[in-house]
């Protein structure tokens, strides 16, 4: 069954012109892109997204990097859709992601890491609302 799923090509990568090479690699993989956008976030918004992770010690780091620069949010679909993206993601840190994965290819360190993408239902739920509106995904 098809699910949705967010994710956002981060400010590391859309700097390094990385963006269009990661869209090909989620494509290649077999998802929709349901609705995409470029926006830059103020570190409000930033922390408004994150805010599950208030109480972490990298909330600030976090927030001031995800503010930094243009960041690409997008809602993708495909049948189980969050497993393969975290996959397809590779780990947070690059240096234990797999080979061919996007962070192993394409991010430098665990806090620019080049893409984020949901681990939950919820949390996709929670993401796609915080960047789309209704209209957004037809």
């Amino acid at each position: 069954m098809s699910q949705r799923t967010f994710s956002i090509i981060k400010p590391d990568a859309v700097k390094k012109g990385h963006a269009g090479a990661i869209l090909a690699e989620i494509e290649k993989a077999g998802f929709k892109i349901v609705s995409i956008k470029k926006v830059s976030i103020s570190k409000a918004q930033a922390e408004g997204f994150y805010y599950v992770h208030k109480e972490r010690p990298f909330f600030g780091e976090l927030t001031e990097f995800m503010s930094s620069g243009p960041i690409f949010p997008m809602v993708l679909e495909k049948d189980n859709a969050i497993a393969d993206l975290r996959k397809l993601m590779g780990a947070t840190n690059p240096a234990q992601a797999e080979e061919g994965t996007i962070r192993k290819k394409f991010a430098a360190s665990i806090g620019e890491n080049a893409i984020h993408g949901s681990d939950a239902e919820e949390t996709a739920a929670f993401e796609i609302g915080y960047f789309f509106a209704g209209y957004e995904l037809k």
